[in-house]
């Protein structure tokens, strides 16, 4: 599967109602849940509000040099609280009521920066960092109490989920790793769906093109050769991402010639270079297994997919039209030696 051209946000289509009510009824159930409603978080002294505000001033590096109780006015250690109101998006009143407290309390410090009378800085003293260590500890235990009544499946299921809200939310870029494996139960029927998902969703086939890929996973699994085939699943934060197969193109008529199917990549995962990394090692096992030649066959619409088999050495055979899959398509076979 190529990867789909980004569409602008002005052309995307507006949340519809259901959506939003969605979200509005996960809010508020896992507000509940968590109880940041309460008056105190964990059973603590502090509010939400106030937690976060303790977080961020407890996770900042204090000066390794200083033995002493007090935050170093220097200005090295401490944040700004400009910078402490941008970082948290809170209003700049409520935020100085909070330090105010934090400061009669003993949990933080505040001064003038040295280069700027204008600028306040503060710090969280050793009595803050204590307190944050009670308040983190309280935090983990209500967490693990969560947790508890799930299973080990339910559990990976729930924190994958809450990654991927993170992820999709924040539009974070960060470079996430990928693992190659064989498939484990369930692997070859979500081949099959997420083939028929995407080629539908994304190039507008129709149901003849899952039909197709089910009748090869089928007779995969019923009948593989582990010496001369194989299936792999591209796993991204424990949950497949990717699948490619190394099939026998015709054990009668051609016992050389290896043929590569069901390359997919999820959209999720693209950019990561799942697709190249699956079909590399799907040549590697071709070699290994003693094929001389293998091929493949795609549709002319899958151009991003058709410029990871020219990168990997393939050369395009033959072109002709094919109405099995939708109107206007092509029918391709690639081919290289091995």
């Amino acid at each position: 599967m190529s990867s789909p051209t980004s569409t602008p946000s002005s052309l995307l289509p507006e949340p519809d109602s259901a959506q939003v009510a969605q979200v509005r009824a996960f809010n508020r159930f896992y507000t509940r849940s968590i109880g940041v409603l309460r008056d105190s978080l964990a059973g603590s002294s502090f509010s939400l509000a106030e937690a976060r505000v303790l977080y961020e001033l407890a996770h900042r590096e204090p000066d390794k040099s200083d033995k002493s109780d007090k935050p170093d006015k220097s200005g090295e250690s401490g944040i700004e609280g400009a910078e402490l109101r941008r970082m948290l998006d809170l209003d700049a009143g409520y935020l100085s009521r909070i330090l105010a407290r934090f400061e009669s309390a003993g949990l933080v410090a505040r001064w003038a920066h040295p280069a700027d009378a204008r600028r306040q800085l503060v710090a969280v003293t050793e009595a803050g960092r204590a307190a944050y260590g009670d308040l983190d500890e309280r935090q983990v235990g209500d967490v693990r109490r969560l947790l508890e009544p799930l299973s080990a499946d339910q559990r990976r299921e729930l924190t994958e989920a809450m990654g991927t809200i993170r992820r999709t939310l924040s539009g974070s870029a960060a470079p996430r790793g990928f693992v190659l494996r064989p498939p484990g139960p369930g692997d070859l029927g979500w081949i099959v769906s997420r083939h028929g998902a995407l080629y539908v969703g994304e190039y507008g086939g129709d149901p003849r093109f899952e039909a197709m890929v089910a009748r090869i996973v089928a007779d995969y699994a019923a009948r593989h050769d582990p010496a001369r085939e194989a299936v792999w699943i591209a796993e991204v934060d424990s949950r497949p991402a990717g699948s490619i197969a190394c099939m026998t193109a015709d054990p009668d008529t051609h016992p050389n010639t290896a043929k590569l199917r069901l390359l997919l990549v999820e959209p999720s995962a693209r950019g990561l270079g799942i697709g190249e990394r699956l079909v590399a090692e799907c040549l590697r096992f071709a070699e290994r297994a003693g094929y001389r030649r293998i091929t493949l066959w795609t549709t002319s619409g899958l151009a991003a997919a058709r410029r990871i088999y020219q990168r990997a050495g393939f050369a395009l055979d033959a072109e002709t039209p094919t109405d099995e899959f939708g109107s206007g398509v092509m029918g391709q076979t690639w081919s290289r030696p091995l």
